[in-house]
C-alpha cells in the first residue's frame, strides 16, 4: 500500500514545489484602470479561457521560444517581465534571454558583465558597464537588466546598431519570405508608421521607415532563431504581434514552431486572437498627447 501511494505523493510534492518556485506577483504601479474588471486578467486568446499566473507559466515553460510584447513606458510591464523570466528560470533549463533594448555593439560589454557577475564581481555601474542607451529609461529597465546580468542564461542583443539602421534607411533593402512581405502586412505597417508619427512624416520617407521596421523585426527573428533554447525575447508590443511582427519573420526563417506570444496590454486596449496567444491586462499610464509634443517641437 505504501508503494502504491508513493508515486502520487511524489507527483503532488513536485507540483507544490513547482508552484512555490514562482516569486510573488509585483504590486501594480500605474494609476489608471484600477477599477477595471479586466485588471490582472490573463486570457488565452484562442479559447477565451481565463488563466491563473501558474497556468500561464505551465504553458510557457514547455515552449522553446516565448516572446513578450510590452508598452515601453508602463512600469507594470517591466515588473511582469522580470516576474516571468524569474518564474520561468525556476521551471525549466537555462536557455537565453534577448532584449530589443540591446544592440550588437553592446554584446561584448554585456557578455563581460555577465562573466564578471558569475565570478561574484558584478559591476557596480551597470549602466556604464553595459553601455546602456539613454533612450531606454534605466529606471524602468534597470531591475530586469540587473537580474538578467546575474543569471547563467546568456543575455543577448536583438536589435540593429544605429549604423545599420542608417544604411537600411538609405538603401531600403528588400526582404525574402512569403509571410512578412504580403501587401496586407506592408500596408498595415505603413499605416502604423503614419499614425505613430502623427501624420507629420512626408510620404516620401515612408518606404525607408517601413524598411527599417521590417529589417529590425527580421534581425530580432534571426537572433531569436540562433539563441540557445528555451529562449525569451522581450520587445515592444508591435514587434511581438503575430500578424505583423517578429513571428512572421520566424515563419519565413522556418523557426516559428512552438512559439508562444504573450502581450502585456493596458486595460481598455484590445488584443485580437491573431495578434498573440495570451494577453495579460495591467493598469494604464495616464494618457499622453505625444502628437502635441511632436508638433510643439516642429
Amino acid at each position: 500500500m505504501k508503494k502504491v501511494l508513493l508515486v502520487p505523493l511524489l507527483a503532488l510534492l513536485a507540483a507544490c514545489q513547482s508552484q512555490l518556485a514562482a516569486p510573488p506577483l509585483p504590486v501594480w504601479q500605474s494609476p489608471e484602470g484600477r477599477d477595471s474588471a479586466d485588471l490582472g486578467v490573463i486570457r488565452d486568446l484562442r479559447s477565451g479561457e481565463q488563466l491563473s499566473p501558474a497556468q500561464l507559466l505551465d504553458r510557457l515553460a514547455a515552449a522553446p521560444r516565448v516572446m513578450v510584447g510590452e508598452q515601453h513606458d508602463n512600469p507594470d510591464h517591466h515588473a511582469l517581465e522580470l516576474w516571468l523570466v524569474r518564474a520561468l528560470a525556476g521551471r525549466r533549463p537555462n536557455g537565453s534571454v534577448l532584449l530589443e533594448m540591446l544592440n550588437p555593439n553592446q554584446q561584448s560589454a554585456v557578455t563581460a558583465a555577465q562573466s564578471a557577475a558569475a565570478k561574484g564581481d558584478t559591476p557596480s555601474d551597470l549602466i556604464g558597464a553595459l553601455h546602456w542607451q539613454p533612450g531606454w529609461d534605466w529606471s524602468q529597465y534597470g531591475p530586469l537588466a540587473t537580474w538578467l546580468v546575474k543569471q547563467p542564461a546568456p543575455l543577448q542583443a536583438a536589435n540593429l546598431d544605429r549604423s545599420e539602421i542608417m544604411e537600411i534607411y538609405r538603401k531600403k533593402p528588400g526582404l525574402q519570405g512569403a509571410a512578412s512581405t504580403t501587401a496586407q502586412v506592408r500596408e498595415a505597417l505603413l499605416e502604423d508608421i503614419r499614425e505613430s508619427h502623427c501624420g507629420l512624416l512626408p510620404e516620401s520617407q515612408l518606404p525607408a521607415m517601413l524598411a527599417v521596421q521590417q529589417q529590425r523585426d527580421r534581425r530580432m527573428a534571426e537572433r531569436f532563431k540562433a539563441a540557445p533554447e528555451p529562449a525569451v525575447l522581450i520587445a515592444g508590443g508591435f514587434h511581438a504581434r503575430r500578424d505583423l511582427g517578429v513571428p512572421l519573420h520566424l515563419q519565413d526563417l522556418d523557426a516559428a514552431q512552438g512559439l508562444q506570444v504573450v502581450m502585456l496590454a493596458e486595460v481598455g486596449k484590445s488584443v485580437a486572437p491573431e495578434q498573440a496567444d495570451y494577453v495579460w491586462y495591467t493598469p494604464a499610464q495616464p494618457p499622453t498627447d505625444y502628437c502635441a509634443q511632436m508638433r510643439g517641437k516642429l
